[in-house]
């Protein structure tokens, strides 16, 4: 080859390389870029432009900001990526959005709660929830430009993904309970009760020893970027945060489950980091098998008073072992008994089985939490890891009794499949959920209050004797009483705790910043999901009542929920 052909051949791939590394201008970054994008809890907005892809050795992920005053988002839907095209009306520049089929995602279905009458239900009970999945997966939605599908939103999750400015618990109890009413935002003629609970703190370094197992799905499914690489990073954080005392182990499974780390001391982060790096996605997916083996090791290595806990972190899609869902359910409450809870990671997007993921923590004493980000895998693996990983109370059950005297009708928001029975509420074998140190939990209920403008759903029985008297109003008489039902970690006893909400109704301006910004939330989930029960609410509410309580934003999450309201007010005002 003479020298000009060789000039000719060298120019050539030069343009080949050139040309496809700018593609009409846009950045491609690395995964180190990323990596480094994400430390200390920023997110891929805050660190890159509009005009930036983020891409990997396995997948591509875009990198989407809707301009509020100004977007055009074209063919979006079905499978994995296509071609959109977005910004001002004058560009041409092409970009690539996410490609996210609801009809490929599985999702419980949510029959909303409807308003109860005091007078033939008095009690409200349902298990407690600190499940957090169901918010980042609605913000990758967001973050795509779409809106979710309105069954991957429950309420409950939205409001318990932030954590709220309540008393810290006395007198040796594992929390502390927090009530608060006031005229609802949407429905000035309603009240809106908000209870909260407050689990105590453990620093890491009084935390008890852990017994971990992860158990990763390495299967065909969990190649993308988001999902095995992503996950990877993302042990390597907690890994940071292991001690010597602490022992983790690593299961994985596809066709076939197998121990790729053995129970290694927090010491040794090289060797558990080495192990994290060697795994590759590939193969079919034998959940099943994996769960057993994974329930094995822990109880091999069980550390009496200690963390014994499998990670199962997954896409959910099961398709070979265990298919039979029932079967499953029994394999996991069987191993809960032993004391070895179990928190599932969901990961990715496309074929996500959120629904099958949120059952499999529930039944395994555990939490469900969905990682679409380094920052999020950060929020849970090292900002909150002690309430991930240590439970301080098990099967908390929430029972309230409504006084009719002032209440005609009321309305619980969220928890539509935490819901129990009346006598489950004593029934000390019924399961329910779990709290994990530090951790709150948030509920709303909305309330018809019965004043001379009350209107019945029912007419007054007229062979019945009627007890109830419409008394002249007095804020300081007994609203509701509110009762909590808890187990210590290692008993099978529950305990009872009790208090009164007897306050006056506020008005919204003069409650708490935890009030107003939990509210803030509860109102953008009833949006999200198109609520029957909405009335009044708007995105303009929404986001009046979180900016007036921002409070200590210390990581930027309640920041990050403005800059989601404003994505989703674009995309509803757009037809989204």
């Amino acid at each position: 080859m003479d020298l000009t052909q060789k000039l000719w051949l060298w120019g050539l791939t030069l343009f080949i390389v050139v040309g496809c590394s700018t593609r009409s201008g846009n950045v491609y970054i690395s995964d180190q870029e990323v990596s480094e994008a994400t430390k200390d809890g920023d997110s891929y907005r805050e660190r890159m432009s509009a005009n930036a892809y983020v891409k990997s050795s396995v997948d591509e992920y875009p990198l989407v900001i809707p301009d509020s005053n100004n977007v055009t988002i074209n063919n979006v839907g079905g499978g994995d990526w296509q071609d959109g095209s977005m910004g001002s009306a004058t560009s041409n520049e092409s970009y690539m959005v996410p490609k996210i089929s609801p009809n490929n995602e599985e999702y419980g279905k949510i029959e909303e709660n409807s308003y109860k009458d005091p007078q033939q239900e008095a009690l409200s009970t349902f298990s407690i929830d600190v499940d957090t999945a169901s918010y980042s997966n609605v913000r990758r939605y967001l973050s795509g430009n779409q809106l979710p599908p309105k069954d991957s939103v429950r309420v409950e999750e939205l409001i318990n993904y932030f954590s709220y400015n309540y008393p810290v618990p006395e007198d040796r109890i594992p929390f502390s309970r927090t009530m608060e009413v006031a005229e609802c935002p949407w429905n000035s003629n309603n009240w809106l009760v908000q209870v909260g609970i407050q689990g105590f703190k453990v620093p890491q370094q009084e935390m008890p020893p852990s017994n971990l197992v992860f158990l990763l799905d390495v299967s065909g499914s969990m190649s993308s970027a988001k999902k095995l690489p992503l996950l990877k990073t993302a042990m390597g954080l907690l890994t940071d945060q292991l001690r010597p005392e602490d022992t983790i182990s690593i299961v994985v499974y596809a066709g076939s489950a197998g121990l790729v780390l053995p129970p290694t001391s927090g010491r040794n982060k090289d060797a558990i980091l080495q192990a994290m790096s060697n795994l590759q996605a590939g193969g079919s997916t034998n959940g099943g098998q994996g769960i057993q083996l994974a329930y094995q090791i822990a109880a091999d290595n069980f550390i009496p008073n200690g963390v014994n806990r499998v990670i199962l972190a997954t896409d959910g899609d099961f398709n070979v072992g265990i298919s039979n869902q029932n079967n499953l359910w029994q394999l996991i409450e069987s191993k809960r008994q032993s004391n070895i809870f179990l928190t599932v990671l969901g990961m990715g997007m496309g074929n996500l089985k959120d629904g099958m993921m949120e059952q499999l923590a529930d039944k395994g004493n555990g939490t469900y939490h969905y990682i679409d980000t380094l920052a999020e895998a950060r929020k849970v693996l090292v900002h909150e890891l002690g309430s991930t990983l240590f439970t301080i109370a098990k099967d908390v059950k929430i029972q309230v009794e409504f006084n009719p005297t002032y209440v005609g009708n009321y309305r619980l928001l969220g928890y539509e499949n935490r819901l129990l029975a009346a006598k489950d509420f004593n029934d000390d074998s019924k399961d329910a959920g779990e709290i994990g140190a530090g951790h709150t939990v948030t509920a709303f209920y909305e309330i018809v209050p019965r004043n001379a403008q009350f209107r019945p759903s029912v007419d007054p029985l007229k062979y019945q004797k009627q007890q109830i008297v419409v008394p002249q109003y007095d804020y300081n008489d007994e609203i509701l009483t509110l009762k909590i039902r808890y187990k210590s970690p290692s008993s099978d006893t529950s305990e009872l705790l009790t208090s009164v909400l007897k306050t006056s109704v506020k008005s919204i301006n003069n409650t708490s910043t935890s009030f107003r910004f939990a509210t803030a939330v509860a109102a953008f989930g009833m949006v999200l999901r198109d609520s029957q029960y909405k009335n009044n609410v708007s995105m303009e509410l929404v986001r009046s009542l979180a900016m007036s309580a921002l409070g200590q934003d210390y990581y930027g999450y309640r920041r990050e929920f403005v800059d989601l309201v404003n994505i989703a007010d674009t995309l509803i005002k757009m037809g989204r």
